[in-house]
């Protein structure tokens, strides 16, 4: 094979890495941000839906840095052994994963934001 020719191999593989961030840029405009309080101190913390840019840069990381050690060792362990194909499909999930996480260890949806309505449906909240 001469150096510089890409065969339809090369492109598929191209295609397939760089597929998160395509689909990223197209669902850009569908991420909102979503304010979460917690319910005894009143501390306010912004949430996100849909897709996780924060997740396709830094990957693993984000729950670390994010205070979340576990869930960043669980989410290393997943990319290892996935042979970082993981990383492919986590930036679609993260978003909805962290802010169930914080629903669920104290804090609630804040009603005077605009996306409230949108945030219950997202996140199945009854009430």
């Amino acid at each position: 094979m001469k150096l510089g020719t890409f065969s339809i191999w090369h492109w598929f593989i191209v295609v397939i890495i760089l597929s998160p961030i395509f689909i990223g840029i197209l669902l850009l405009r569908l991420q909102k941000r979503i304010r979460v309080v917690h319910s005894s101190s009143g501390v306010g913390k912004n949430g996100y839906m849909v897709y996780s840019w924060t997740y396709l840069i830094g990957g693993w990381f984000v729950p670390v840095f994010r205070g979340e050690l576990v869930i960043g060792l669980i989410h290393l362990v997943v990319t290892l052994v996935s042979f970082d194909l993981s990383q492919i499909v986590f930036p679609f999930v993260y978003n909805r994963q962290y802010m169930n996480r914080m629903l669920t260890s104290g804090r609630v949806l804040d009603s005077i934001d605009s996306n409230y309505e949108m945030a219950k449906g997202k996140l199945n909240i009854i009430n």
